[in-house]
């Protein structure tokens, strides 16, 4: 945990806020605070900065805000076809982490029915992973997560609502070599990831017609959470480069 995370709700008034679950425990036995020691806090969905310690005991931290940085922004949006719950809850955490801003969980051909029953897509267990992931992160713009049980309906209606100016990307397995596209300004890149085994013809053509491009590892079938936190390594590694690039005289 680099940053506590807490919630509007939590802040009174005069800017203290009184801990005594797993984040009291934290600043006690983790960064052994004392009274008077500064630790790094920020807001649910707000601004980041630090605290003072104004009370520690075997009960409850007392902190004092001091909250002034706007948190870094997402940068990218996410299709994933649910992958298994244990994936899933392994997964999470890491793509809060890693700066998704939308979240789009979306049922394929090769997603199996009862995934969609885990306790991991009901919002009071999913937001405790993305939480955990951005205080590793040490930010604090919560994804927002969307569940789509029907691919169909969700392209022909739903897409474009949801992401009308976005790069789109379509990750599958395959050649690697020729994939070549530009971030346009004001655009934020959305890459597909399909289950184990990839998207099936039909998908892939509903994908194609509504301008996404491909975006590959190469050949090899990897599992999900492999190939998500993978493509999106590349994917920063690439934009990272264009923005280089452009700014080269």
């Amino acid at each position: 945990m680099n940053r506590i995370i807490l919630t509007s709700d939590e802040v009174r008034g005069d800017g203290t806020v009184i801990l005594t679950d797993f984040r009291a425990e934290h600043v006690r036995f983790v960064l052994k605070a004392r009274v008077g020691d500064e630790v790094k806090t920020g807001v649910l969905n707000g601004l980041i900065g630090s605290s003072s310690v104004e009370g520690i005991d075997e009960q409850r931290v007392v902190l004092r805000t001091h909250h002034d940085t706007h948190a870094p922004e997402p940068w990218f949006d996410l299709l994933l076809a649910v992958p298994r719950p244990k994936v899933l809850k392994r997964l999470l955490p890491q793509l809060a982490a890693l700066g998704v801003g939308k979240l789009v969980l979306l049922n394929a051909y090769k997603v199996e029915k009862c995934y969609f029953s885990s306790q991991w897509l009901e919002p009071a267990h999913y937001t405790t992973l993305l939480v955990e992931g951005l205080m590793q992160v040490g930010t604090t713009c919560l994804p927002e997560v969307l569940i789509k049980e029907r691919f169909k309906p969700f392209m022909e209606d739903d897409l474009d609502v949801l992401f009308p100016n976005a790069l789109r990307l379509l990750a599958h397995p395959g050649d690697s070599t020729e994939q070549r596209w530009t971030l346009a300004e004001g655009q934020r890149p959305l890459l597909a990831v399909g289950p184990e085994g990839g998207w099936t013809d039909y998908e892939l053509d509903m994908f194609l017609k509504r301008g996404f491009l491909p975006f590959s590892l190469g050949a090899r079938t990897l599992r999900t959470d492999t190939a998500a936190i993978a493509l999106i390594a590349v994917l920063e590694e690439r934009l990272s480069n264009q923005i280089k690039g452009d700014s080269v005289c």
